[in-house]
């Protein structure tokens, strides 16, 4: 028999007299379909002689975003309810599922009663009961309930955790679940018992209430206990409290963040009396946040700020050294660019003298590019003001320095028939400096510096029998720079780094308040394979030799004298996930300067990045003694649930450890423990070395992160 519409059958009921009258139903009229909102399909449909409707085989019912399936749905007109024989199975938005042996349900299936039920959120966290009422739609009552997000095995074994209740109400609306006579047990042990608790159901993104306790261990603080909450405040807002508590510190946290139409807030926080420091208050605070202007500007701030130098690490925060902060209005479209900031310096360095670092920044930058149709090519026009102050008055350590510079250049490019490209550049700048507590320098300073370079690439592809592809490009600059006053101040520039992106720069200082002059060739060459196999290849190797030596260059930095040292880098990629890059800096007495490998790996199983770094010494660049170090960072996958980490930074120099540190995480379907140990062995006026131990316990499911599938155990026995 074909599947019918309950709508229609029922109208059928309504007017016929007898059985017969099926055959010759009136179609329904419009009083009619509003007393009877739900829909039925099934393979068989009857009227029995008492006047009740019977739908069996694969019966399905609908009810809005409600769909019913069950083997049998009698349907008793003079109650309007329906006797429901399962398995029975109830889908709602996608988000809640019910199964239940039988049901007694009313026709807009929103009230009931089920016996043998278990309600699932999003095939998460599910609630198995005896006995199961529906009220009014909104609310589900389940009696005897047992409730795990764990896999849950047939032969009777009890899952990881479960929550046993005498009474569980879901209510739909607000979606949370409200437990009576609660007992929190793992591997059916009784650990902790509740008379009454409330939990937001999976569904619900956001939510008050507690988050993911963790435990810390330091060797400066002892054990300590940390237990988030949170606390929604409305849709766009919301505040997380987060105490730590320990024998040697109180310590409250804090995180506010806001959603705007435009924009959004963040602020993280803490304020802390500790053993460390005792009787002094101690803490930090980080904000930051982004708004969307009118015209396509956007206004942007990174705020922090901390109560002393061994704060961020005594508790566990990122590990700056300098603390930047800043407020910045910017735009940038196809062809104009605007920037203006504000930035303040806070250092966190012993060997940093307070008011002889530049703390407070201003910059203002402007660029726009034009198209001349008549001599082609691109045109730029340029305009970048910059101000720095020290809080210190000292004569030249305590220099403050104001610039404004103007810049124009064009660009033009020809490729010609032989595949050569010609990059032509033309340029001049205009700067004018001020320059306050420092008798060297003049008080006013105007500059200019025009600018010239031909720059010829001449790129080649050959394909190789085994269908690889190379690619060689050999790079010829020739470039002029006149600088008509040298006697500006290094207060910007004092660190270079000689790479790929500055081989053919006219300038290669980060700032333009110290520029190269005189004449310059560089040449160099790129060259890449690309296998089909899967792997490629990249290198570069260049080198810049100039009429003139600069003594703001540094010895390390690879340009100082009038010919650079020799750059080399290179990077090949495995198609395994395997990545190895290097670059360095090659003098004439073929010993490097500055040297940095890094290997990364990246496979089902394992993932490692490693990085060797090499600088030697340089007194102008604070560095007295050579640095050769190693980082390494890696996980590997023991198993389905276990995963192991480890982190080191070693001093090769000085053959000690910087920070070691190891971890594992288990996870499967509703469970994440984390568990790390960490060492720090630096030491300076302001912190000591120190071991740190965590382990924090989630309850996948109702925490933050779901349940996953990936991670389910197996039922079979061991």
């Amino acid at each position: 028999m074909p599947r019918l519409p309950l709508v229609l059958l029922l109208a059928c009921l309504a007017a016929a007299p007898s059985v017969q009258a099926q055959t010759t139903a009136l179609p329904p009229d419009s009083e009619t379909l509003e007393q009877t909102p739900a829909l039925l399909v099934a393979d068989q449909v009857f009227i029995t002689p008492e006047r009740q409707l019977i739908a069996e085989g694969n019966v399905e019912a609908y009810q809005g975003d409600v769909r019913l399936r069950a083997q049998k749905i009698t349907f008793d007109r003079e109650n309007g309810t329906l006797s429901i024989e399962g398995p029975i199975r109830i889908d709602q938005g996608g988000e809640i599922t019910i199964l239940a042996n039988a049901a007694e349900m009313d026709q807009g299936l929103q009230n009931g009663l089920l016996r043998g039920a278990r309600m699932v959120f999003e095939q998460q966290v599910q609630l198995a009961s005896l006995q199961m009422t529906r009220v009014g739609g909104r609310y589900t009552q389940l009696y005897k309930t047992a409730v795990t997000s764990c896999h849950v095995c047939e032969d009777g074994r009890p899952p990881l955790w479960q929550i046993r209740a005498q009474k569980v109400t879901h209510d739909q609306a607000e979606r949370q679940l409200y437990f009576e006579g609660a007992q929190f047990r793992v591997l059916d042990v009784p650990i902790f018992y509740f008379p009454a608790l409330r939990l937001p159901d999976p569904t619900l993104d956001r939510a008050s209430g507690f988050l993911v306790p963790s435990i810390r261990s330091t060797s400066q603080l002892g054990v300590g206990v940390r237990v988030p909450y949170f606390f929604k405040i409305g849709d766009h807002r919301d505040l997380t409290l987060t105490p730590y508590l320990s024998p040697k510190t109180r310590t409250l946290g804090f995180r506010y963040r806001q959603a705007f139409r435009r924009g959004r807030i963040n602020i993280n926080g803490a304020f802390t009396r500790d053993d460390i420091l005792p009787g002094e208050d101690r803490g930090y605070l980080f904000a930051d946040g982004a708004f969307a202007l009118r015209n396509g500007y956007k206004l942007s701030f990174d705020l922090k700020t901390v109560s002393d130098d061994g704060y961020l690490l005594d508790y566990g925060l990122p590990d700056f050294d300098r603390l930047r902060s800043q407020v910045a209005l910017e735009r940038t479209t196809r062809d104009e660019a605007f920037l203006a900031r504000f930035i303040h310096y806070k250092s966190l360095r012993d060997d940093d003298q307070d008011g002889e670092t530049a703390s407070a920044v201003i910059d203002l930058d402007y660029e726009r590019r034009y198209f001349p149709s008549r001599i082609g090519g691109e045109f730029r026009l340029s305009f970048e003001g910059h101000a720095h102050h020290r809080s210190s008055n000292e004569d030249i350590v305590g220099r403050d320095l104001a610039r404004a510079t103007a810049d124009a250049a064009w660009d033009r490019r020809w490729i010609l028939g032989t595949g050569l490209r010609t990059d032509l550049h033309l340029g001049t700048s205009v700067d004018g400096f001020e320059i306050r507590d420092d008798t060297t320098s003049p008080d006013s300073i105007l500059r200019a510096t025009p600018r010239a370079a031909l720059t010829l690439r001449y790129p080649m592809t050959r394909r190789e029998d085994s269908g690889a592809t190379q690619y060689l490009e050999p790079i010829a600059q020739v470039g002029w720079t006149h600088v008509t006053n040298q006697d500006v101040p290094n207060d910007e520039s004092g660190f270079v780094e000689f790479d790929q992106g500055d081989l053919l720069r006219l300038s290669r200082f980060p700032a333009p308040d110290v520029r190269e002059d005189g004449a310059t060739f560089v040449y160099g060459l790129n060259w890449a394979r690309f296998d089909p196999n899967g792997w490629q290849a990249y290198a570069t190797i260049g080198q810049v030799f100039r009429q003139y030596a600069n003594a703001n260059f540094t010895k390390t930095s690879g340009l100082n004298g009038t010919s650079s040292d020799l750059l080399l880098a290179g990077q090949i990629r495995m198609d395994n996930g395997l990545a190895l890059t290097t670059r360095g800096l090659l003098n004439g007495s073929f010993n490097f300067n500055k040297a940095e490998v890094r290997a990364d790996w990246f496979s089902e199983r394992l993932n490692f990045s490693s990085t060797y770094l090499w600088l030697g010494r340089d007194p102008q660049e604070d560095r007295d003694m050579a640095v050769s170090e190693v980082w390494f960072d890696g996980g590997y996958q023991v198993d389905p649930n276990w995963r192991a980490l480890a982190d080191v930074r070693y001093d090769i120099q000085d053959s000690r450890a910087v920070r070691t540190g190891i971890g594992a995480i288990y996870k499967n379907e509703c469970l994440t423990i984390n568990i790390s140990l960490s060492r720090r062995y630096t030491s300076s006026t302001s912190v000591e070395p120190s071991t740190d131990f965590g382990i924090s316990l989630s309850l996948d499911g109702f925490a933050v992160e779901g349940a996953s599938k990936e991670y389910r155990r197996s039922c079979r026995k061991t």
